[in-house]
């Protein structure tokens, strides 16, 4: 079947007018102009991306306990969160799930919760219309996680892990004043409350240098024997982004200075920063700006964070500056993250590749998205494409 009279947005360069043959769930012809068929779908005034690959989204811990301690079964949960992506262009998902200090069992992010979180995730997205795919963000001073994500990369239910440390005074957290205002309007409470609560929390998760990069080999280690990627997060300083480097990370996630970001990019390492980031053109946390990475050449992938309806935006917002334009800025959630995850099927209108593509039309919504040439999206206004069969776990 041809989409024709759409406007192509591929890895290098904007097509107007052109038209993609899709056969079999994947792209089977680009041409450069309309294309003149009787089943063509027509779709003067509308964008077709590569389908959006989010590497880090927080979203289902959101949806699994939207509010505090108000647990959702995980079907609910997951349905939710599939039709949320599918809405927003996302067709490949890394659901961003954590093992942490400080919470009771029970509560997402101990590493009971996580740990059933992570293998009700795998066992269900058979099911799901989005790809979704894991990714398990290890808290460097939760010693206790090791065991378990050992565990869950032997059972192949990991596909990526960062290294984290949410410690306030440093990382995400250096700013304190900061992160303390933010805190108080959180949960709600004085001033006065959110500093005893980053003063409690400081205390407990103080731990020894060694024990720390301890912790970082040994996740550093299994990753390389199972073949995982893994990524480093909040990196602040030019030593710290020295040192993930040479665990042998292959992605920077949200560098918080633009001096440990441009560390992070000439060894290697493609750097991730968040739409809501790039789109608001600030950090909520007073940390590096997206957008100012993204004009000194050091921004590489920009992921959903909190939120995936922000991709589309942030895209355009970055697309002015970009020096391969619209083509350029698309890349950052497309053919970047594929690069970075080895990913080979995805990420680029390309011929042979699969048909994981977003329609989009001039008013920037989303209208139409589909997952190897099946629609798992539609807001009703495009009509001619297959619906997704059901998957059979």
């Amino acid at each position: 079947m041809w989409l024709s009279d759409f406007t192509l947005v591929l890895p290098d360069r904007v097509v107007p007018n052109g038209a993609l043959r899709l056969q079999d769930g994947r792209i089977a012809e680009i041409a450069d102009h309309p294309v003149r068929h009787a089943d063509a779908m027509r779709g003067a005034g509308h964008t077709i991306f590569a389908g959006f690959i989010d590497m880090h989204g927080d979203m289902i811990e959101q949806e699994l306990e939207p509010r505090a301690r108000v647990d959702f079964p995980m079907n609910v949960a997951l349905a939710a969160l599939d039709a949320r992506l599918a809405a927003a262009g996302v067709t490949t998902a890394y659901a961003s799930v954590s093992f942490s200090r400080g919470v009771r069992d029970g509560e997402r992010r101990s590493f009971e919760h996580t740990s059933g979180v992570i293998r009700a995730l795998a066992a269900a997205r058979g099911r799901a219309r989005v790809d979704h795919r894991i990714h398990a963000r290890f808290d460097i001073t939760f010693d206790n996680a090791v065991g378990v994500l050992k565990g869950l990369l032997d059972d192949g239910t990991v596909d990526l892990v960062s290294l984290m440390d949410h410690t306030p005074g440093q990382g995400q957290y250096r700013n304190l004043e900061i992160h303390i205002r933010n805190k108080a309007a959180q949960n709600g409470i004085s001033e006065a409350e959110a500093r005893a609560m980053v003063d409690t929390a400081m205390a407990t998760r103080a731990r020894p240098q060694e024990e720390l990069l301890q912790n970082m080999r040994t996740v550093a280690r299994m990753c390389r024997d199972h073949g995982v990627p893994l990524a480093s997060h909040d990196d602040d300083t030019v030593d710290k982004a020295h040192l993930v480097a040479d665990l042998g990370a292959v992605i920077a996630e949200f560098p918080v200075t633009l001096e440990a970001a441009e560390v992070a990019t000439q060894r290697g390492l493609m750097t991730a920063m968040g739409a809501p980031n790039a789109m608001r053109g600030e950090s909520y946390s007073g940390n590096l700006s997206a957008r100012e990475a993204h004009a000194a050449g050091v921004l590489s992938i920009l992921a959903a964070d909190y939120h995936p309806a922000a991709i589309l935006p942030a895209i355009r917002a970055l697309a002015a500056q970009d020096p391969g334009g619209l083509a350029g800025a698309a890349r950052l959630a497309t053919v970047n993250p594929a690069k970075a995850l080895g990913l080979h099927d995805v990420g680029s209108i390309a011929n042979g590749r699969s048909a994981d593509l977003v329609v989009v039309d001039d008013a920037d919504r989303v209208v139409l998205t589909l997952r190897r040439g099946a629609v798992i999206y539609s807001d009703g206004t495009l009509h001619g494409l297959p619906a997704r069969e059901p998957a059979i776990a």
